[in-house]
């Protein structure tokens, strides 16, 4: 039977408890490990979710699964999205979704999932990386949901840390802020589809204009020549 508190409204810090939990799965799932639904759960309930049952919990996974979803992200197959989220649950899971939270070793697992590689270089990006990423010399390439490559989010973290909100390209400040870091993208000049490394010394971060020059504009061959010269650390492949 449900407790009084197992029917009340979740708090922030326990809608973050169970988002955290959810990517944490989410990320072994992608990377081809086995996750046990009922024992994740159980630890919830005996931790951050003491006194709510395991149907609220895994109702709560099933909304994050809907919000992702809206998101356009991955979810974990094994929970279905829920049909009805309320506005004020949902507000709340969006923002505990982007919320950088602790890092833990799983942030320095290589991904290809976009949505994945971007949550775990955001929270890197957040704390001093003192040493320069060694990366991926051969990024591996992956069917699972379209083309796509295997990347380092670290590289991409001390990229754009290196970077200190200006465009490595026009040199100007970052155009605007996102979750409170200036938003630069970060750019490999070879290209991985190439052969292109995802090492610091094949990256840049560029604003997105820059970024789209280097793939679009009628003079990207010399505007990607010139940054060989205006960043230091990178090395032709």
């Amino acid at each position: 039977m449900d407790t009084e508190k197992s029917n009340g409204d979740w708090s922030e810090v326990e809608i973050q408890a169970a988002v955290d939990a959810y990517l944490s799965m989410l990320s072994r799932e992608q990377n081809g490990q086995a996750i046990n639904k009922a024992h994740e759960n159980r630890v919830l309930r005996e931790g951050a979710l003491a006194g709510r049952t395991k149907g609220s919990v895994e109702f709560r996974m099933q909304n994050i699964s809907t919000v992702l979803v809206e998101l356009g992200r991955e979810r974990i197959e094994g929970y279905k999205p829920a049909k009805n989220v309320g506005a004020n649950v949902a507000k709340s899971i969006r923002e505990a979704l982007n919320a950088p939270g602790p890092v833990t070793p799983e942030d320095f697992v290589p991904t290809a999932d976009e949505a994945t590689l971007e949550q775990r270089a955001a929270k890197l990006e957040r704390q001093p990386i003192k040493v320069e990423p060694k990366g991926i010399e051969k990024p591996e390439q992956t069917q699972s949901s379209g083309k796509s490559y295997v990347r380092d989010p670290e590289v991409r973290a001390w990229v754009r840390q290196q970077a200190e909100g200006k465009c490595e390209g026009c040199g100007k400040p970052a155009p605007f802020e996102k979750s409170g870091r200036p938003f630069l993208e970060v750019h490999h000049v070879k290209h991985l589809a190439q052969e292109g490394s995802d090492r610091p010394s094949n990256a840049v971060a560029l604003c997105p204009n820059c970024h789209r020059r280097c793939h679009h504009s009628s003079d990207r061959e010399e505007f990607t020549a010139s940054l060989y010269t205006k960043v230091k650390r990178l090395k032709p492949e």
